[in-house]
């Protein structure tokens, strides 16, 4: 997948065309070919020139100030992990090191602790590969099994969609969440390789990759249907796990005391009836 030379233009011209005229405050005038504001509309509500907002998304001029920026941020309606992602498109921020074409290995240390939790949990990298997972996440999701990708499932794998109650809103997420990961470093070969794959065989991909949405996963609740125990509710939570390369550690855990407590037992005895410490974990080779 070719990724755009510009790709401060491309992001100003998908949120652009994201803020309706309404939403601006200013009039509808005239037939639209595209949606959204028109580039003279923006450069009128920022308070700068039309011919500068257009080198701007033509990448003629890269070094826009701050203060230009807020204001563009404003008219398009940006928030702050929007922002943070627009400022490092024109700064001058170093890229990431390339790093040596290896898979990623999880600590020991954080592969015995994913050993001890009793509640669904695994280890993934930035593109949402899985590194790791313990018998409990597999038996909540098939897909979640090291080697897998948890885009891939979401958007190409029929059970994985079923799974989801609210598939389309962790669809969002997820690639908005990609994004904001990868940042500038788009000439990343499994970013290019991900990426590629799903915007030729997915066409809700394609969509949501389209409006450049930024925003970073945190904790909330996801709600799911599982084929053996039914709809339940699970938080999830992602944590840090230091001295790697962006590898996070995925914990799903109920309400103490709830229902949804009472089903994911009832999926571990069915899955695990021998779980206890020391069971393996699945990992990467």
């Amino acid at each position: 997948m070719t990724q755009p030379t510009n790709a401060l233009g491309a992001f100003l011209r998908a949120r652009r065309e994201l803020v309706t005229p309404q939403q601006a405050g200013i009039p509808a005038l005239g037939v639209r070919r595209t949606p959204g504001l028109r580039r003279e509309e923006v450069a009128m509500l920022a308070g700068i020139s039309a011919d500068y907002y257009l080198r701007l998304e033509r990448g003629r001029d890269r070094h826009p100030s701050v203060q230009v920026l807020e204001a563009i941020a404003r008219v398009l309606r940006l928030d702050d992990d929007h922002f943070r992602h627009l400022l490092t498109l024109v700064a001058d921020v170093p890229r990431r090191r390339r790093r040596p074409a290896r898979r990623p290995v999880p600590p020991e240390g954080a592969l015995k602790l994913l050993a001890s939790l009793q509640q669904p949990a695994f280890i993934e990298d930035r593109y949402f590969d899985v590194l790791a997972a313990n018998p409990l996440a597999t038996a909540l999701s098939p897909r979640l099994v090291a080697g897998g990708n948890q885009l891939r499932a979401l958007f190409l794998d029929p059970a994985e969609q079923a799974l989801h109650q609210e598939w389309e809103r962790v669809t969002e997420c997820f690639v908005a969440a990609l994004r904001q990961a990868v940042g500038t470093d788009v000439d990343d070969p499994r970013f290019i390789e991900l990426t590629g794959e799903l915007t030729l065989a997915s066409a809700r991909f394609r969509q949501l990759w389209a409006r450049h949405e930024v925003r970073g996963q945190r904790g909330t609740p996801i709600r799911l249907d599982h084929p053996q125990v039914g709809p339940m509710t699970l938080n999830r939570e992602r944590l840090t796990i230091n001295g790697t390369d962006d590898q996070m550690l995925v914990v799903f855990h109920p309400d103490a005391g709830s229902g949804d407590a009472d089903q994911l037992a009832l999926l571990a005895s069915a899955a695990m009836p021998t779980s206890g410490p020391g069971r393996e974990i699945a990992r990467r080779p």
